[in-house]
C-alpha cells in the first residue's frame, strides 16, 4: 500500500518539482500534469529525507559541515556514456556541484525550484550546463527547447568538448576567490556560461553551420555583454574573469590555462581580411582593459598589465605594461616570471622595484 502524502508536504515537493513538469509539457509529452507529479515525487524520494534532516540543522542553529568533508552520497553510472563521462573523476564533480546545489536548496528555500530545474533534475553536468544555457539565450523566436537539443546533442557528440568545459568549471573555482562553489560557477559566472557556448557554436562553424553559429554568438553578446567570434580557437581550463566587454575576433587563438579578465580585446589592426588575429600562448594572464591588436604572438606564461596597447610580439614568460606595453626590465634583458602568471593570478608585483609609484 503506498502511503498518502500529506496536503502541507505535498504543496512544499510541489515548490521542487513543478519545473520539471512544465519542461515536460514544453517537450510535447502526452502524459497529464498530475501523472508527471507523481513520477517526480518517486524521484525525489531519496533527496527529500536529505534535505529535510538539514533543514531541521539549518533551523536548530547547528553549523553546517564543510562540504570537503562530506562523504558523497551518491554513486555514478559509468557505462552509461549518455548520461555520465567515461572517467571517474569527472563523475566526481557533477556529484560535488549536486552537493553543494543540495546544501543551496536548504540555506535558501527560495532557491530550491530553481536549483531543482536547473541542477538536481539532470543526470549530468552536460545535460544541466545545456538546460540552464538554452533558458538564458532563449528569446521569443529561439526557444529554450530548440536551444537545449543543440546544445546538448553537441555536447555528446565530442568529448573534447565536455572535457573543457570541466577543466573550464575547475580553472574558475580553483583562480577566482569569488566563486565559492563549482554550483555557483554553473549558474552564475557569465564567462564560464559564455565560453561554452563558444565551443558549440565554434563547432558548428567549423561544420559549416555559420548562420547558426553566428545566431549564438550574437545572443551571447546580448545576454553575456561577451563578443567571441564562433570561428575564434580556444583552449581548456580558461577563466574569462567578469568577461564584461570581452571582446575576441575571428583568427584569434587562445591556447590552455589562460586568463583574461574583462574589457579585454583581441583584435585587428583595420579592414584587411585573412589572419590579423592576436595569438595567445598558455598560461598567460590578461589583466583588464587590454587591448591586443594584430597577428602578434604572446609567448607562454606571459603577463599582459591592465589597460596595456600591445602592437607587438611579447615573449614567453616576460610582463608587458603601459600605453603602448613596454617589457617590464627592458627590451634586451626583460624580467622573467618565475610562475605561471594565470595560475597566481598576480597583476601587481611587477611594480615592485620597477618604479615609485606615487600618486
Amino acid at each position: 500500500m503506498s502511503r498518502r502524502v500529506p496536503p502541507s508536504r505535498k504543496q512544499g515537493l510541489m515548490m521542487i518539482v513543478s519545473p520539471k513538469v512544465i519542461l515536460t509539457e514544453e517537450r510535447g509529452s502526452s502524459e497529464d500534469r498530475n501523472a508527471g507529479g507523481s513520477r517526480l515525487f518517486e524521484n525525489l524520494k531519496d533527496e527529500v529525507p536529505l534535505l529535510q534532516s538539514r533543514q531541521k540543522g539549518v533551523k536548530s542553529g547547528l553549523p553546517l559541515p564543510d562540504l570537503a568533508t562530506v562523504e558523497e552520497e551518491e554513486t555514478v553510472d559509468l557505462a552509461s556514456k549518455d548520461e555520465f563521462p567515461a572517467v571517474g573523476e569527472e563523475d566526481k564533480l557533477w556529484v560535488r556541484i549536486r552537493e553543494e546545489a543540495r546544501w543551496d536548496s536548504v540555506k535558501e528555500p527560495v532557491l530550491a525550484s530553481y536549483l531543482y530545474s536547473s541542477i538536481l533534475s539532470h543526470g549530468s553536468l552536460e545535460r544541466a550546463l545545456a538546460f540552464h544555457l538554452g533558458n538564458k539565450l532563449s528569446s521569443s523566436t529561439l526557444l529554450s527547447t530548440q536551444l537545449f537539443s543543440l546544445i546538448i546533442d553537441t555536447f555528446m557528440e565530442d568529448d573534447g568538448i565536455r572535457r573543457a568545459v570541466r577543466e573550464d568549471i575547475k580553472a574558475v573555482k580553483g583562480r577566482d576567490p569569488a566563486c565559492n562553489s563549482y554550483s555557483q560557477c554553473l549558474l552564475n559566472f557569465k564567462g564560464f556560461l559564455a565560453c561554452q557556448t563558444h565551443r558549440v557554436a565554434h563547432r558548428l562553424w567549423n561544420q559549416g553551420r555559420q548562420s547558426l553559429a553566428l545566431a549564438l554568438q550574437s545572443r551571447v553578446s546580448e545576454v553575456f555583454h561577451v563578443d567571441i567570434h564562433p570561428a575564434a580557437k580556444i583552449g581548456s581550463g580558461i577563466l574569462f574573469d567578469h568577461a564584461t566587454g570581452l571582446v575576441v575576433g575571428e583568427t584569434a587563438i587562445i591556447g590552455n590555462n589562460v586568463s583574461i579578465l574583462h574589457h579585454v580585446t583581441l583584435g585587428g589592426t583595420g579592414a584587411l581580411g585573412g589572419d590579423r588575429h592576436p595569438k595567445i600562448g598558455d598560461g598567460v594572464l590578461i589583466g583588464a582593459g587590454a587591448i591586443i591588436l594584430g597577428n602578434v604572438k604572446i609567448g607562454e606564461g606571459a603577463k599582459i598589465g591592465a589597460g596595456s596597447l600591445v602592437l607587438i610580439n611579447v615573449p614567453p614568460r616576460t610582463m608587458a605594461v603601459g600605453n603602448p606595453a613596454r617589457l617590464v626590465g627592458g627590451k634586451d634583458s626583460p624580467a622573467q616570471l618565475k610562475e605561471i602568471p594565470s595560475q597566481t593570478m598576480d597583476h601587481t608585483s611587477f611594480m615592485k622595484g620597477w618604479f615609485d609609484y606615487v600618486i
